[in-house]
């Protein structure tokens, strides 16, 4: 039986699995003989505990951080706000995990009928909250704040047939699906926010964004980024900030920029990236590591806290997963982690995609609320 027949059999038995994005194609990982649902009480005790290695390819845990739940862990505080009851974080324990290529070429004959998506911030409603926090940037609360709008519809999918058509058009080196009992998530993230090997540490961050043209390529984006204030000033702010959070974790002088300002290219747009690179002090546990870097500083704005705390009083529905991190923690210590964007996350037959754009003192409203229907629009376009 070849790997993607597995993947099929695997899917149509119903039972959990994982498929996260590798160097050569993707993992598969279930047979998952722990499920813990994580709230703010028990995380601590996750991280914390120490699990014996035995050298397998399964000593590991694999699973997501919600948004709150990461919040809470730097005691940012969230007021009440509209809840799905989605769970806060979830991690599995495999026992079975399976290499597979990056063709995953499966697809479902169910026909599922959905609504129209709605948006839970129109544009009116957007330019308000721009411009509030246009102020505050004047005033110096902040210096970049990232307003978060949802795109929602009610509907069943097939999570596989949907990641199948996400790997082909719009391959991400983040990628990763999870389809459990009574929920499913797909996503296509190019964000990296944490590699860890040994006591080498690394993130990726993302700041920037221009729509794929037929008269723009990646040399022109690249110019254009270069060319542009605003795009600069966020990168730079992004970047600085990620090498701050490191540096409370790495040797001192340690923290350099590896790669800066490259260019990356997807489906329907190009991003603007760096790569920062570190090395851990000695007795820096995952703890230590998880709270200094999430959530992460390129999705959220900056100074972190300050705009955490706005952007949460600002906010009326729960972020759930979005901005969350996806990916897992070995039972040697090293771990992989990205940020959760460009996902769908399906739950009591509600697709709900989430996206972010960027506000600094040169933003424009419209152009903003724009950039944010870009971002969603290669999920969006799996619903047709």
């Amino acid at each position: 039986m070849n790997k993607i027949n597995q993947l099929t059999d695997i899917h149509n038995s119903g039972r959990p699995y994982i498929i996260y994005k590798s160097k050569h194609g993707f993992d598969l990982y279930t047979n998952f003989s722990k499920k813990i649902i994580l709230n703010n009480k028990n995380i601590y005790s996750f991280l914390n505990k120490k699990y014996k290695n035995n050298q397998k390819k399964t000593d590991l845990f694999i699973g997501f951080f919600g948004y709150e739940l990461l919040n809470n862990l730097i005691n940012v505080k969230i007021p009440s706000q509209k809840n799905i009851n989605f769970p806060k974080g979830i991690f599995y324990k495999p026992e079975t995990k399976i290499k597979i290529s990056n063709k995953i070429n499966y697809k479902s004959d169910d026909k599922f009928l959905r609504k129209k998506f709605k948006i839970n911030i129109n544009k009116n409603s957007y330019t308000r909250i721009f411009n509030k926090f246009k102020k505050k940037i004047k005033s110096g609360e902040t210096y970049q704040i990232k307003i978060c709008t949802k795109y929602k519809t009610k509907s069943k999918i097939n999570p596989l047939d949907f990641f199948s058509k996400l790997s082909r058009s719009n391959l991400a080196p983040e990628a990763f699906m999870i389809r459990d009992k009574n929920y499913s998530i797909i996503s296509c993230s190019p964000e990296n926010l944490i590699t860890k090997k040994g006591f080498d540490i690394s993130t990726k961050p993302i700041a920037g964004t221009v729509k794929k043209t037929k008269a723009l390529n990646k040399i022109k984006a690249l110019n254009y980024f270069k060319k542009n204030l605003k795009e600069t000033k966020e990168h730079n702010m992004i970047v600085d900030m990620e090498r701050n959070d490191l540096s409370r974790i790495c040797k001192v002088g340690s923290v350099k920029l590896s790669k800066q300002k490259i260019v990356e290219e997807y489906k329907d747009l190009f991003h603007y990236v760096s790569l920062i690179k570190g090395k851990l002090k000695k007795n820096i546990n995952n703890f230590d590591i998880i709270k200094a870097m999430m959530p992460g500083g390129s999705v959220i704005g900056c100074p972190k806290i300050n705009t955490l705390n706005l952007l949460n009083h600002q906010e009326k529905e729960n972020r759930n997963i979005y901005t969350g991190s996806f990916g897992y923690i070995k039972f040697n210590g090293d771990m992989r982690f990205n940020i959760i964007i460009r996902s769908i996350l399906n739950f009591k037959n509600v697709s709900e995609i989430s996206v972010a754009s960027g506000v600094v003192v040169d933003s424009n409203a419209k152009h903003e609320f724009n950039e944010n229907y870009i971002k969603a629009k290669a999920l969006i376009d799996l619903f047709k």
